[in-house]
């Protein structure tokens, strides 16, 4: 172990000292508050690990109003408790039975490596990701039905509506949860959808009466 593992990066020890410095310092009770009284958080958003996608910024979010998970692709697997996607699983059983979030928001965003990765998966262009030893390419497999959904959809813009579609099909798998549909249909939680155009800086929202994506 002590071969593999060496101190933060300077730069990154840098910017925690000058955070711990200005932003802990101006706002100590309020961080004392959020350690002593534990986290009561409104929403859990389910988004991608992309770099890019800042969700806190987005929705100008402070700490403990988010509970957040990422993956790939901002996707949620379908209800399985014998399958093998336990991660976000897990952190959608903690959020829903335990944290008692009134919204669930899967949120998506152009430019998706993880889709582009599943378009090219899809049509054979992706060899590496079909090998079963790739945890990539395994987890893509869950977006396969979306990509039969966008077969309609202009060559060009083939790959944007199958990054929406990722954010569909999250939110139907999202209902096989039988504590998510049980939370739904006693009015205390939603479900909402939505799509991040990073270059643009806008937010399209799934319309479930449409099915379509409107922007805000």
């Amino acid at each position: 172990m002590k071969d593999h593992v060496r101190p933060l990066p300077t730069y990154l020890m840098n910017r925690y000292q000058g955070w711990r410095a200005t932003t802990y310092e101006q706002n100590r009770p309020w961080y004392r508050r959020l350690a002593d009284q534990g986290q009561h958080p409104r929403a859990m958003v389910i988004s991608c690990c992309d770099s890019r996608v800042h969700v806190t910024s987005i929705f100008g979010a402070d700490e403990g109003e988010f509970f957040i998970h990422r993956n790939i692709a901002n996707l949620v697997p379908p209800y399985n408790p014998d399958g093998d996607h336990h991660g976000t699983s897990a952190a959608i059983e903690y959020a829903v039975t335990t944290l008692k979030v009134a919204h669930v928001i899967v949120l998506g965003h152009s430019g998706c490596g993880g889709v582009a990765g599943c378009h090219a998966l899809c049509t054979g262009q992706a060899p590496h990701l079909e090998d079963k030893t790739s945890f990539v390419g395994t987890w893509l497999n869950l977006l396969r039905p979306g990509y039969e959904r966008v077969q309609h959809v202009a060559e060009t813009e083939r790959v944007t509506a199958l990054e929406r579609e990722a954010v569909v099909i999250s939110l139907e798998n999202l209902i096989t949860f039988p504590f998510v549909r049980d939370a739904v249909a006693a009015g205390d939680m939603s479900l909402h959808g939505l799509w991040n155009d990073i270059g643009e800086g806008t937010l399209w929202q799934f319309n479930p009466e449409t099915e379509i994506f409107e922007m805000l």
